[in-house]
């Protein structure tokens, strides 16, 4: 069972991965620091609620509302009525690690101190995941600002017993599940609703995973490069240090050194040197025909300097999140310490929006890159000798030339997802909307470009499987024998779950066995790349003493 500590301050991006994957039920608790803060801001929303003071979202209305003064017995109700307004959603539910992630950044959120909600707020969204009771959150509805507001409404509803939840893979009403764990409702307050809603949660529960399985994605893209340079007895040389320590841009460099240790031993794809000592003397005409070409096609040649934007997009990317899922994103905020109240905008997921438009541009080209090297592997006058389409040659008496046609629909079938990714790394955050009369004028689009991220890593990875298939069926027509290391290591995982196609058969099942592959680390691990080697540490965590959230 995974176990967190939050403070509001020190939550990891492991710490959020490792929560939304753990269908077990996660043991998140609350540092003592972090509850005496939410405590004390709660105190002085208190006090400015007896003094009369308005203090919009918790004695005014809402949005273009924020003009008319509630009275405070009122104020609860006003936190409910919120809730039940946006409850609007549309569209799928989101998968059931984006809930978990969810909960958890905005539980961490809370715990920071400055939202004016108790911490039984905060413990309410953290029992709901240590029982894995999660929402049923329907995708679409947000435009990311006053933040996710229709997506946390669901969440905020779950907390209140209203709606339903997915428990144990069953979808039930809350009240009812509630009563069958001994779980209580949480009674709202002035300000609960809003702090619970008014935030970047969702968005953020997006990018951050997003994110992390395109880490996955670059170390999966140099596997598949090695494995390509060999299957087209290609030049290792285009890996060397020399060159992209020319052109040191930090991902860039990884990704050579990557794919040039995964190299190491190989007699398929070679070192340059080696390359040009094979080749033959001048004939009477003044040239030779080399044996191997000493440049590849760029798709082959180029690979560290398409994965590494990608790395190093995901650098900056990360270094924003963290700073997202560490902060106070609601509105208003209370300063305890200066015993006021501020108005501003931190709901704004505008940093989130603008990462995951980069992120998703930098996985399509990956994506790109892929789809390139698997169009060279199946064609008979790219592949260097390889078969058409992949599919072994038999004697043609005992089989009819040109009945079986391999890898020729895998292609086609890697290049409409490529097309897919492609089209959905149009960036979200340009097209901001003016909605609830002119009130949210500006908005970030950040849940968009956040579940668009999603599904174009996600398409990346089936490209990626495409080409795996397809490059281990290229060594076995060369000899896996004259492979590298590490690169027969991966051969043989692929194998262990799809044999060798040597006709036309369905292969739906094959990719979803490799993708299954993919996404459970077995091929990282078998080539010797953890997924997240090349990954700055995250920010530590508090090492506070924990405690479950409680008034």
């Amino acid at each position: 069972m995974t176990v967190v500590k939050i403070d509001g301050r020190s939550l990891t991006l492991d710490d959020i991965h490792a929560v939304a994957r753990d269908t077990g039920g996660a043991q998140v608790e609350c540092t003592a620091e972090a509850t005496a803060a939410m405590n004390a801001s709660r105190e002085l929303k208190l006090r400015l609620i007896a003094a009369g003071d308005p203090v919009y979202g918790v004695t005014t209305g809402f949005g273009d509302s924020a003009h008319r003064q509630i009275s405070a017995d009122k104020a609860a109700a006003l936190q409910r009525n919120m809730i039940l307004y946006h409850l609007n959603g549309t569209g799928p539910p989101a998968p059931d690690e984006v809930v978990r992630a969810t909960l958890l950044i905005r539980a961490n959120c809370l715990a920071r101190g400055h939202s004016g909600v108790r911490p039984r707020i905060a413990g309410g969204l953290l029992e709901l995941l240590r029982h894995d009771v999660l929402p049923v959150v329907p995708e679409r509805g947000s435009v990311g600002a006053s933040g996710d507001l229709v997506p946390l409404c669901y969440v905020a509803a779950a907390l209140i017993g209203e709606g339903e939840v997915r428990h144990r893979g069953v979808v039930r009403p809350t009240g009812d599940v509630f009563r069958g764990l001994g779980l209580t409702a949480v009674d709202l307050e002035a300000k609960d609703g809003l702090a619970l809603i008014n935030g970047t949660s969702f968005s953020a529960a997006y990018a951050v995973l997003a994110a992390r399985d395109a880490r996955r994605l670059a170390a999966l893209a140099d596997i598949c490069t090695a494995l390509a340079s060999e299957a087209l007895l290609g030049n290792r040389g285009h890996y060397a240090a020399f060159l992209h320590d020319q052109r040191p841009h930090p991902g860039q460099r990884t990704s050579a050194r990557r794919v040039d240790a995964l190299l190491e031993g190989s007699e398929l794809s070679r070192p340059h040197r080696q390359i040009v000592d094979a080749a033959g003397s001048l004939g009477g005409r003044g040239y030779a025909v080399l044996r191997r070409s000493i440049q590849d096609r760029y798709s082959l040649r180029c690979a560290p300097h398409v994965v590494g934007v990608l790395r190093d997009t995901l650098d900056w990317v990360e270094d924003w999140l963290v700073t997202e899922v560490n902060a106070s994103t609601d509105n208003p905020l209370f300063d305890a310490a200066g015993a006021t109240v501020h108005s501003g905008g931190n709901f704004y997921a505008g940093h989130v929006a603008q990462g995951m438009d980069a992120l998703k541009t930098a996985v399509s080209n990956v994506a790109d890159l892929l789809d390139r090297q698997l169009a060279l592997l199946v064609d008979e006058k790219f592949n260097n000798g390889l078969t058409p389409n992949l599919i072994p040659r038999f004697d043609e008496d005992a089989w009819e030339a040109g009945l079986h046609h391999g890898f020729k629909g895998m292609q086609i079938a890697a290049s409409a997802l490529t097309a897919e990714a492609l089209s959905g790394s149009s960036p979200a955050s340009v097209h901001s909307r003016s909605t609830e009369a002119h009130n949210q004028d500006k908005v970030s689009l950040a849940p968009v470009a956040g579940r668009q991220a999603r599904s174009v890593v996600e398409l990346a990875e089936e490209v990626a499987a495409i080409h795996l298939l397809a490059a281990c069926q290229a060594l076995d027509l060369r000899g896996p024998r004259g492979a590298a290391p590490r690169t027969r290591a991966v051969h043989r995982a692929v194998r262990a779950v799809v044999p060798f196609t040597d006709r036309d058969r369905r292969l739906d099942g094959a990719i979803g066995r490799v993708l299954g592959l993919i996404r459970s680390g077995a091929v990282t691990r078998a080539a010797g790349l953890p997924a997240d080697t090349d990954r700055r540490e995250d920010r530590g965590r508090g090492r506070g003493k924990g405690m479950p959230c409680q008034d």
